[in-house]
């Protein structure tokens, strides 16, 4: 349980209020904008969330149904570096689909990608961040820097240190 001090008081589930008080401030005064899905979305500039995660606490949402089983395999799908939707497909995961379909692809002129193939995304940046991308089949082994393993590294040998940082983006991926 995580338990948190507001005003003198106990608060139970801090990390769930938070998020809840930040979803009702976005819906209260945020900019709606048009996207490429043509839905649109609500934005507020610079929020953030922070997450006590000592003594076993893990912030997950009890107020909506969470598909565990997706988070930690698209966590371990991140870790290995891998850009293959149709690895997670394969597990019934289809978080990825649309966007590694032939059709979207096609239409953001990557008729070079296979479908599946979902670019130089999130866990590709963890293992092999400034490495040429080519395909989600090439191997990349020993190509870019490896963040993951330069953090955890870091952690282990140098906890103190400030420059423990890790990136998904790469504007030129």
């Amino acid at each position: 349980m995580n338990l948190q001090m507001t005003n003198g008081f106990i608060n139970e589930n801090y990390d769930e209020k938070q998020f809840l008080c930040q979803i009702e401030r976005l819906l209260k005064n945020g900019e709606f904008r048009n996207d490429r899905t043509g839905i649109g979305t609500y934005s507020i500039f610079g929020t953030q969330l922070r997450f006590n995660l000592r003594n076993g606490n893990f912030p997950l949402l009890t107020t909506r149904k969470i598909f565990w089983r997706a988070v930690v395999e698209e966590l371990l799908w991140f870790v290995r570096g891998s850009t293959n939707a149709e690895e997670l497909s394969a597990k019934k995961i289809r978080i990825w689909d649309a966007n590694s379909c032939r059709e979207f692809l096609d239409k953001r002129g990557l008729e070079h990608y296979e479908a599946g193939d979902l670019g130089p995304i999130y866990g590709f940046q963890w293992r092999h961040f400034g490495a040429t991308y080519k395909t989600t089949r090439d191997d990349y082994k020993n190509q870019g820097i490896d963040q993951l393993k330069y953090c955890i590294d870091l952690i282990k040998n140098d906890p103190n240190n400030r420059r423990i940082i890790m990136t998904s983006w790469n504007p030129l991926g």
